[in-house]
């Protein structure tokens, strides 16, 4: 008799656990980011599970049914499109950004979007049309009257910002385009040329809530709460990340 007490106890024990353990796993946040984004959001809450990417990348994977909880955009095409669609709550815009072309350290040469109109040709490193990256890209060249650029020289699309730095940094590109944030969060890399204040976008960060089937969404919007919030502020301003636009 003692030995079945034991066993049902030891059966009861185990099915605890693993109750236990499903609890913590449903628990669990799983944030969706733009890659401009990965060396600060996981300051903001390091338990969060974490997916860099380009923005237009992320949502075609929460449209396809991705586990993500919460998504973080560079702009904000992507959330107001799934938003739209029903499958994020209302956006909130969290940060803004502002454009630099970014050289290998220690390079000489490239001082100012002059250079890259005249002098010798370029390989210059930048993101694809469909990204926020490469669409802010194309918008401050153009504000600076400066789209010759991207015909004069060796363009290489990227996919994200990330991509743009590692092609730089690792020489394979002379220049980039990018965030002036992705140049300070290189660890020396890279460091970033002004490209004029009058030519630069309104470069403009927005996050959501994902709705779907087994979502987190009562951690998903604490974890909002705390990117617009003091904390979550402080830490992009560190960062290197402007206020939301109030437009």
């Amino acid at each position: 008799m003692l030995a079945i007490k034991l066993l049902v106890s030891a059966c009861l024990t185990l099915v605890v656990a693993a109750a236990l353990a499903s609890c913590r796993s449903n628990d669990a946040l799983t944030v969706y980011g733009a890659s401009s984004l990965k060396q600060v959001l996981p300051k903001i809450e390091a338990s969060a599970t974490y997916s860099f990417a380009g923005s237009e990348q992320l949502a075609q994977q929460i449209e396809n049914g991705a586990p993500a909880d919460l998504f973080a955009a560079a702009s904000p095409k992507s959330p107001k499109q799934l938003a739209a669609k029903g499958l994020c709550e209302a956006p909130a815009a969290f940060a803004s950004n502002r454009l630099a072309i970014i050289v290998p350290s220690g390079s000489k040469g490239i001082e100012s979007v002059a250079d890259l109109e005249s002098g010798p040709r370029r390989r210059l490193a930048i993101g694809v049309a469909a990204v926020p990256i490469g669409s802010y890209t194309r918008e401050v060249l153009a504000n600076a009257g400066a789209e010759a650029v991207l015909t004069r020289n060796t363009v290489s699309d990227e996919q994200d910002a990330a991509g743009i730095v590692s092609k730089v940094a690792l020489g394979s590109a002379d220049a980039g385009i990018a965030y002036v944030t992705d140049a300070k969060s290189s660890d020396g890399r890279v460091r970033a040329v002004a490209l004029p204040a009058s030519a630069q976008p309104v470069v403009t960060y927005m996050a959501c809530v994902v709705v779907r089937d087994g979502a987190n969404t009562t951690a998903a919007k604490d974890y909002l709460l705390k990117l617009t919030g003091p904390d979550g502020q402080a830490a992009l301003k560190a960062a290197g990340f402007g206020p939301a636009p109030s437009r």
